[in-house]
């Protein structure tokens, strides 16, 4: 089956800095109001899509809708402003990249540095660093303070693009996940559940899982998966055994990551299910990085059964990220059918 790469550029390009997710959350009520029982917002901002299910046990699905971004904090005397990093970046990636600083309205920007041909021979060597960076909108002092002040959300520019049979774009990480929940949630809609769904559509996990630790504590799941970008690092150079994940090669299944050792009862529970509908998958083992799988998992009274489906993407945390259509729609899939066929699975240590 194909994806609705339509909606996904929807939700790729629309803007949701950590703690300024307003637009995308309102694209995600409007995309999965018709296909749920009900919708909550809570005081934090997080979603939550409620399909009820046969049992009142429930599981709790965390996809993130934050994106890497920036904050101003301070302008100078000749216009060009100065911004604090929301979340982890590679500096080299943002030379010369447009970015858009969402103020009174939208201004596009370009990232500035220092030129080559003006740097020593010692600067040419250092690696970069944020502070050596400035956002350029080509106006005045006086014209960038009708419009911009210190605290206004900053988000990378670019427009979704096919390359083959990959999508690229800015916030692949972790739009897809978005774009997972919604589809499978819709695809769910006239399917009889075990268990109380609640999709959650998290905010700020870029800078410390902190919407997926609010929701676990209200929620109280039984059971818990995360949906996150894993990194695909399949690239020349790279070794066997860096490589983390590959595009093309299935949705992959969390074993662990720096915050989270998945329950084996879940990992098991999602390869058997994977292997019986016949999915494409590769296990996932990330040395670094963690995901809303933690605080799904451990922001909980006893604890939730947790694990987590990954979709491996390259050029995480770069300006643009790709990932491989057909991991996307087996990543739907696994989703989708772990969560009509939960109760059939023996939980029991």
């Amino acid at each position: 089956m194909s994806i609705n790469t339509s909606l996904l550029k929807q939700i790729c390009e629309i803007s949701g800095a950590p703690g300024f997710e307003q637009r995308i959350r309102e694209l995600v009520i409007k995309e999965i109001t018709p296909f749920v029982d009900e919708v909550k917002i809570n005081n934090m901002g997080n979603v939550y899509a409620i399909k009820r299910g046969k049992s009142a046990k429930k599981v709790m699905i965390g996809a993130h809708m934050d994106e890497i971004g920036f904050i101003v904090n301070y302008i100078d005397d000749k216009g060009f402003v100065r911004f604090h990093p929301l979340g982890g970046f590679d500096p080299k990636t943002l030379t010369s990249q447009r970015v858009i600083i969402h103020g009174k309205e939208d201004v596009m920007g370009v990232m500035g540095s220092k030129p080559i041909h003006v740097m020593s021979a010692e600067e040419r060597t250092k690696g970069a660093k944020i502070t050596d960076y400035f956002i350029d909108l080509g106006m005045s002092k006086e014209e960038v303070e009708k419009i911009v002040t210190i605290g206004d959300p900053i988000t990378r520019y670019s427009e979704l693009k096919e390359l083959g049979n990959c999508v690229n774009c800015k916030s692949i990480d972790n739009r897809v996940s978005v774009f997972i929940l919604i589809e499978a949630l819709k695809e769910l809609k006239d399917k009889e559940v075990p268990f109380d769904i609640y999709g959650v559509f998290t905010v700020q996990e870029e800078v410390g899982i902190r919407g997926a630790n609010v929701s676990a504590l209200d929620i109280q799941p039984d059971f818990g998966i995360g949906l996150d970008t894993t990194i695909a690092y399949d690239v020349p150079g790279a070794k066997p055994e860096e490589m983390v994940t590959k595009l093309g090669e299935g949705t992959a299944i969390k074993i662990m990551d720096s915050s989270t050792i998945c329950d084996y009862r879940m990992v098991k529970f999602m390869k058997d299910t994977a292997d019986k509908h016949a999915i494409k998958w590769q296990p996932e083992i990330l040395p670094a990085g963690g995901t809303d799988t933690a605080g799904i998992q451990r922001m909980n009274a006893g604890g939730a059964i947790s694990g987590a489906i990954s979709i491996p993407t390259r050029h995480i945390h770069q300006v643009i990220e790709m990932a491989d259509k057909n991991d996307i729609r087996a990543s739907i899939d696994l989703l989708k059918v772990c969560l009509s066929e939960m109760d059939k699975y023996d939980w029991k240590f």
